[in-house]
């Protein structure tokens, strides 16, 4: 048996922040520009990436800013729907 050892990830491109975060490449691509991920971007030539520790960290020290809110509800929807929002 010849098992190859697991290489742990340590950069995420984009689309796989983004889709870690659930939300769009394009509002990655905002928060990057504005500086909110700052210390978790690694610029590699052209290339953006993410540091996997840094963005777990972020997520821990960010986390009492964001409080689910129920959304408001259409006579039509049998189940309220919830978003994450942000208040600054």
């Amino acid at each position: 048996m010849n098992e190859t050892p697991t290489i742990p990830v340590l950069l995420l491109t984009p689309r796989q922040t983004a889709k870690a975060l659930n939300i769009s490449e394009r509002s990655l691509a905002t928060y990057t520009k504005k500086d909110i991920f700052a210390g978790i971007v690694v610029r590699v030539g052209h290339l953006v990436r993410y540091d996997a520790d840094g963005l777990r960290r972020w997520i821990q020290d960010h986390a009492a800013e964001f409080k689910v809110i129920p959304k408001p509800r259409k006579k039509s929807a049998k189940s309220p729907e919830w978003v994450l929002t942000t208040y600054q």
